[in-house]
């Protein structure tokens, strides 16, 4: 046997022994990765209100005409049209009737502009904002322009008199309807409906357009005190609570040979959950009876100046949620964009450490990411502000704890037999909503564009 043949068998002979070995051998392993959890900070972030009886109930002081409102578009493009009772919202149309609204619906004329498009609209004209948007830029001063105006779909506008009805510009494809005013001088209604004061310059409604609570500051003398009482809405807004379910089956043998290391049963239990947490954050963002994104009122939703989200845009969320604004909510890809266009700006955005996670901070806020907020085909997606807590008037997250088979707060694990099988059924359950307690405790950024880069060489 030749030297390089001795050398072959010592080899085969070696490699022969570390697969004894491995056979023998016992292999470490991790408990199962699942690539579908995240952090779920709105979760962690959301204070929760324990509902004991299934049903959340918000009372309110009674509303004359709120600020907040918007039209209700009905339908797709070219094909949409307001629903006639989303009209109300118009402090204008506040005290029409049903016949007077589907009227009213029929006298709007549609409009379509490009987008970057000038136009102008006659003084006196009411305008509907369908899609798009509408801004109006007015020169003060050399080189110097100052934004009077930014309508975002679902919110109106007057053309005031003298030069209000110019230098209006469509910001994207923008979509208007609009009500001219030789219709409103040919319609009785419609002429008292435009004469009529504003209800909330009314001395027994406040600025947010609730009825006014009567007091009086003196410095001497005797006044007589006026009189007042609280009145509260009709109908408050009612949450229910939702539920997200499931059966998991695992067979008896499993569990009981191959529980040596990890506990099946437990692992599989664990998993689910993790499943339906992530679920529920989904909801909490997206879901058309309660989920944040939709629950954002017309009046504080509101369009990027230019696509990408910039530190301008941010800002413009902060006035509408200035009372206490607790953290902004974005897509990671939105926080990234925001990030460029800060660091373009020479002010890139600090950050903190919460929870031993770092954030992006803007105005001190931080920026939280969830993946669950939606981004279309053409890369736009939204930015939320939220200011949180019950004693805040803010967003909370609603559950019923203590229930049967409770593993965690309002999620439970129940045991629902063997079948014939030796197949074990266990039903697990989470119980949740959220509830927004007042109109400006949430603010939406729409239009969002997350793809623009630059070159900074």
């Amino acid at each position: 046997m030749t030297e390089t043949q001795s050398v072959h068998v010592a080899g085969a002979s070696a490699l022969d022994r570390n697969l004894s070995a491995r056979q023998l051998s016992t292999a470490h392993v991790t408990r199962v990765q699942n690539l579908e959890r995240s952090p779920r900070w709105l979760h962690l972030l959301l204070p929760w209100v324990n509902v004991g009886g299934g049903v959340f109930r918000v009372n309110r002081r009674r509303l004359v005409s709120s600020r907040f409102g918007g039209v209700v578009f009905a339908g797709d493009g070219a094909e949409s049209r307001p629903v006639a009772e989303s009209l109300r919202s118009l402090p204008e149309f506040s005290q029409a009737t049903d016949s007077q609204l589907h009227e009213l619906v029929g006298k709007l004329e549609r409009h379509t502009q490009p987008d970057g498009a000038d136009f102008a609209l006659p003084e006196g004209t009411l305008a509907i904002v369908a899609s798009g948007a509408v801004q109006q830029r007015v020169e003060n001063g050399p080189s110097r322009a100052v934004r009077h105006l930014f309508a975002a779909p679902g919110q109106h506008f007057v053309v005031p008199a003298g030069p209000g009805g110019k230098g209006l510009l469509a910001v994207g494809k923008t979509t208007l309807l609009s009500l001219p005013p030789e219709q409103i001088a040919n319609s009785a209604w419609l002429k008292a409906a435009f004469t009529q004061p504003d209800p909330t310059s009314r001395p027994d409604v406040n600025q947010y357009g609730e009825a006014a609570i009567q007091v009086l500051s003196s410095v001497d003398g005797e006044p007589k005190l006026p009189t007042t009482f609280v009145d509260y809405q009709d109908h408050p807004r009612e949450y229910y609570i939702h539920s997200i379910q499931t059966v998991l089956r695992t067979h008896t043998r499993i569990t009981d040979l191959y529980s040596n290391e990890f506990d099946q049963l437990r692992e599989q239990v664990r998993v689910v959950i993790d499943v339906i947490r992530e679920r529920e954050e989904w909801e909490l963002l997206n879901n058309p009876e309660f989920g944040l994104l939709n629950e954002t009122s017309i009046a504080q939703r509101v369009p990027t100046r230019g696509g990408p989200p910039t530190p301008d845009d941010l800002d413009e969320l902060l006035t509408k949620v200035w009372k206490k604004p607790g953290f902004f909510l974005a897509h990671p890809k939105a926080i990234a964009a925001f990030g460029r266009e800060a660091t373009r700006r020479g002010v890139p955005p600090p950050t903190i450490s919460l929870f031993g996670s770092p954030f992006v901070t803007w105005r001190g806020i931080p920026l939280v990411p969830s993946d669950k907020i939606p981004l279309t085909p053409d890369g736009r997606t939204s930015i939320l502000l939220l200011r949180v807590g019950e004693e805040e008037q803010g967003v909370v997250g609603l559950h019923n704890t203590g229930i049967t088979g409770e593993v965690e707060p309002g999620l439970s694990v129940r045991y629902s037999g063997t079948d014939q099988h030796s197949v074990a059924s266990h039903l697990i359950t989470r119980y949740f909503s959220a509830a927004v307690l007042v109109e400006d405790a949430i603010a939406r950024l729409d239009n969002v564009q997350i793809g623009s880069y630059y070159d900074y060489t």
